[in-house]
């Protein structure tokens, strides 16, 4: 049987899907819709009338002055879902990427996988679509043998954890827009001394209010120190994996409260506490020697491991360029 391919531009279009990856889901391609400077896609794979695979693709709009922001850029967590066990994933993804590709550049500058489970998964299919491959880390708590969800959590962190709170810093789930508001301009202010690292405005959050955190399918975490907004950080559910989205804390200003440790300590414990198998922190960056971000939630007791990201630019001369430096 044919396997047939569907696009869906609009969400009112898409039909009620199996599967349970967030990153793949219409309740994430519609708070996409929902949010400025978004524009999802979502294709669809099927034979006959079953479904056997899906795909979202985000394009967002960069919002620092290099890249300048007139340049998009294109956005694909892992590889898609596939929902037939006895299907060949690999053939059928080379299908879709094969299938949008050419069209996203249109679009987006560049095109970039990110987070893939399997860093050979469809190494051929990247290849024959002209993507090149950049060495990069993942890391993951492992929650599901826990004793306690600081088990294996750095004596210093504890320490840290237990001097923010008793230096008056408070931690908890965000339930109102006020408090959403609030804690996007405070993290909008943090990231924006980032170079590498984005974050998206207050009607991100608000639209993931609404479609998401509804649904139980991610949350808001603030510290506060006296009922100002330190800190906070932003997790997703997947199946039983979490995935720690954004954190951060205004760590130069309050040091005693540890805003940026609280922040991340919140999600762990909350995720630990409600069954979920691991945490994973999205986006630890490349792979040198010394590290930051990934030194810094390392000492939460997670993992690293190897992995790969895929990416394709627009510009022939550039990508064909960078396909002979890492390839």
């Amino acid at each position: 049987m044919p396997l047939r391919l569907t696009t869906y531009y609009r969400g009112n279009d898409i039909p009620d899907l199996p599967g349970n990856n967030i990153f793949h889901s219409r309740e994430l391609f519609l708070m996409y819709e929902a949010a400025p400077g978004y524009t999802p896609i979502l294709i669809v794979a099927s034979e006959g009338d079953k479904f056997i695979a899906k795909m979202l693709i985000t394009i967002r709009r960069n919002t620092r002055f290099f890249p300048p922001n007139f340049i998009k850029r294109c956005e694909i967590y892992g590889t898609g879902e596939y929902l037939d066990e006895q299907i060949d994933q690999e053939s059928i993804f080379g299908e879709i990427l094969e299938h949008f590709t050419n069209d996203v550049l249109r679009e987006a500058f560049f095109i970039e996988f990110r987070n893939l489970e399997n860093p050979m998964f469809a190494y051929k299919y990247f290849r024959k679509n002209h993507y090149f491959p950049v060495n990069w880390l993942r890391v993951h708590n492992s929650l599901h043998s826990l004793k306690y969800a600081e088990e294996r959590f750095s004596t210093s962190r504890i320490r840290q954890i237990k001097k923010g709170l008793k230096n008056g810093a408070e931690v908890y789930e965000a339930h109102s827009i006020e408090e959403i508001k609030g804690f996007s301009r405070i993290m909008k202010r943090i990231y924006s001394s980032r170079i590498r690292r984005y974050f998206p405005g207050f009607e991100f959050f608000k639209h993931m209010d609404t479609r998401m955190i509804h649904e139980g399918l991610g949350k808001i975490f603030i510290v506060k120190y006296k009922e100002k907004i330190i800190g906070g950080s932003v997790c997703v559910y997947s199946g039983k994996n979490a995935y720690l989205w954004f954190s951060g804390g205004m760590r130069k200003t309050h040091v005693l409260q540890y805003p940026g440790v609280l922040s991340v300590w919140a999600a762990i414990k909350d995720a630990y506490e409600n069954g979920f198998e691991h945490i994973e922190f999205i986006d630890v960056g490349l792979p040198f020697s010394k590290h930051g971000y990934r030194d810094f939630v390392l000492r939460f007791g997670g993992k690293q491991s190897s992995t790969r990201r895929w990416f394709r630019t627009r510009w022939k001369w550039l990508n064909k360029l960078l396909i002979r430096i890492y390839v």
